[in-house]
């Protein structure tokens, strides 16, 4: 795999952990914005955690790379939907549409669709 695609990965996970640990406060104001439940946001939450660790599992083993980075890649678009929901700003689009991109590349890398 190319060593554009683990940077990658680690770019994708560092940002959800810094987002869903260290932004917890903003992420629960986000949840609520959107209306979407507790239950709801533990469960992302939760999913974000681990598919961030699966894409910096597969930096050793590449193996593990291309489900998680589909599924980050389906949260994105998840996350961009609830942002044109509420009509927030661009401004506020532009971190997970970075990140889905990312998702997209490393996937792409890893079904060796691109070098």
């Amino acid at each position: 795999m190319a060593n554009s695609a683990f940077i990658a990965q680690a770019i994708v996970a560092i940002s959800i952990v810094v987002v869903w640990v260290f932004r917890f406060d903003n992420i629960i104001k986000e949840f609520k914005q959107y209306g979407l439940s507790y239950l709801t946001h533990t469960m992302v939450g939760s999913t974000k955690i681990v598919l961030a660790t699966s894409l910096v599992t597969g930096i050793w083993y590449p193996s593990l790379v291309l489900i998680p980075a589909l599924m980050m890649s389906f949260l994105m678009v998840s996350t961009q939907y609830f942002h044109f929901k509420v009509k927030n700003s661009c401004q506020k689009r532009i971190p997970s549409l970075f990140l889905l991109l990312l998702c997209l590349y490393i996937a792409s890398v890893s079904l060796n669709l691109i070098c």
